[in-house]
């Protein structure tokens, strides 16, 4: 093998990883420039030499080679340099038509790069590993928010067509309304119908914590950034829904020094995490929402107007549920199911329960309208709810109408009808003996009953 031959010399300098080549006798016959640039030994200060003697200058801490050379098959070795570099060495024998080794061949790379590799490979496992727990402990549970409200009803169905109108772009939307409306319903919504569907989508309530979680929350930390961090760090949401939506809940809770941060964010997609130096890179839609007025907020000194005027680019008004009636029943029947399949129930809504609800003002939105159903759901003893069944504040608008508040006493006198009816049929089984023990006629009976049908 010509060693000088210069095409063999530029196939070795091709290689990436360095390469060094021994003969039997463990000199030095040929070193390729990848090695040269990884040891910053150059090739007229080896070429020749015996690896014997570079073990005992100390150039190289051991010789993958002598190993190749003493047991007649490959070795690996870490090999330390003189200037403080580690490298991994692979030797592989070259063997004559005898059996004895005539070259040893060895591949040369760099820890530092393989240990970064792998780091970069574990870090990027991890992330995705903290993706998904993280997306897990901030997803809504079992679902509940996964209501029937969508396109068909007059005011949700408004609401929904304008969430998905703004869903195909990265324009900031700002969500308002009461507590429990919906707003991370209409969020999910608009995460599932953007071109983000397939990242992460995250959320964050900013008034559940205080100050200096929340920015620990959104932001992250350096390690032994603060009291009790983690050794380790933690990556922020904005890190976590990188290529995906983060939504912040209440913003109107925002601590100011935090606005000035997340202004930061929002203006040039990056941030640097608490306790920390380096500066983090994101691309990451932000969608916002609040029960609270931010344009008095702002007049207030309370909410900063350059942020503000950020966030409300789009804004969404979702209504309360009292101004959505035609929502009421079926979010009552969604949730009915839920829970019967839940603990294994089979209840049904009476008549005048079901008017009674209806009629409801439900202050605490969707939100207390599931924790209601589910309550009755768990409680109630019979077959079938009751009014009797129905929670205090529920029937105490009833109560305060017959005490002369607001009475409709034609609403008062078609549950009146619908209960008599209803205990007649539990009673006689048919509609023609209910309406005898009625004193109406049959017809009457199926009337009543079919008219009541289409109104539900």
């Amino acid at each position: 093998m010509d060693f000088d031959d210069p095409s063999f010399g530029e196939l070795l300098d091709a290689l990436h990883d360095g390469v060094y080549i021994t003969d039997a006798a463990g000199r030095t016959l040929k070193i390729n420039r990848a090695y040269e640039r990884l040891t910053g030994l150059r090739s007229e200060a080896l070429v020749g030499r015996s690896m014997q003697d570079l073990v005992r200058e100390g150039v190289i801490s051991q010789s993958a080679s002598l190993r190749v050379l003493k047991e007649g098959r490959p070795f690996s070795v870490t090999q330390s340099l003189g200037n403080g570099k580690q490298l991994l060495v692979s030797a592989s024998p070259i063997l004559e038509g005898d059996g004895r080794v005539r070259y040893v061949v060895s591949a040369v790379r760099d820890m530092t790069e393989l240990l970064r590799m792998k780091h970069e490979r574990d870090a990027l496992q991890q992330l995705r590993q903290l993706r998904s727990s993280t997306a897990r402990l901030h997803a809504p549970r079992d679902g509940l928010l996964q209501s029937p409200l969508v396109a068909g009803q007059e005011v949700s169905g408004a609401v929904f067509a304008l969430a998905r109108q703004v869903a195909a772009s990265d324009v900031k939307v700002l969500l308002q309304g009461e507590t429990g409306v919906g707003k991370t319903l209409v969020a999910q919504f608009i995460h599932r119908a953007s071109p983000r569907a397939a990242e992460p989508f995250l959320s964050l309530n900013c008034g559940a914590l205080p100050e200096h979680l929340v920015e620990a929350e959104l932001f992250g930390y350096a390690p032994g950034a603060f009291t009790g961090a983690s050794a380790k760090g933690k990556r922020g949401l904005l890190e976590l829904a990188n290529h995906g939506t983060l939504f912040l809940d209440e913003v109107g809770d925002l601590p100011l020094a935090l606005q000035v941060k997340l202004l930061k964010v929002l203006e040039e997609n990056r941030f640097i995490p608490v306790g920390g130096l380096e500066l983090k890179e994101v691309d990451v839609r932000i969608v916002t929402a609040t029960h609270r007025d931010l344009r008095q907020m702002v007049a207030d000194g309370s909410f900063r107007a350059d942020l503000y005027y950020r966030l409300n680019v789009v804004p969404i008004a979702i209504p309360p549920l009292r101004e959505r009636r035609q929502d009421i029943r079926p979010l009552l029947d969604y949730y009915l199911a839920h829970f019967n399949a839940r603990h294994r129930r089979e209840l049904a809504l009476s008549l005048e329960a079901l008017d009674l609800l209806l009629d409801y003002a439900w202050p605490g939105n969707i939100r207390e309208l599931i924790n209601v159903v589910e309550r009755l759901v768990v409680t109630c003893g019979g077959a079938r709810i009751e009014s009797t069944d129905l929670p205090e504040e529920c029937r105490a608008h009833l109560e305060a109408a017959g005490e002369g508040g607001d009475l409709d006493l034609r609403r008062l006198v078609e549950r009146t009808e619908r209960e008599a009816i209803r205990r007649a049929l539990q009673r006689h089984k048919t509609t023609r003996l209910a309406a005898k023990a009625l004193g109406v006629s049959q017809a009457t009976v199926v009337q009543k009953m079919k008219r009541w049908e289409r109104s539900d």
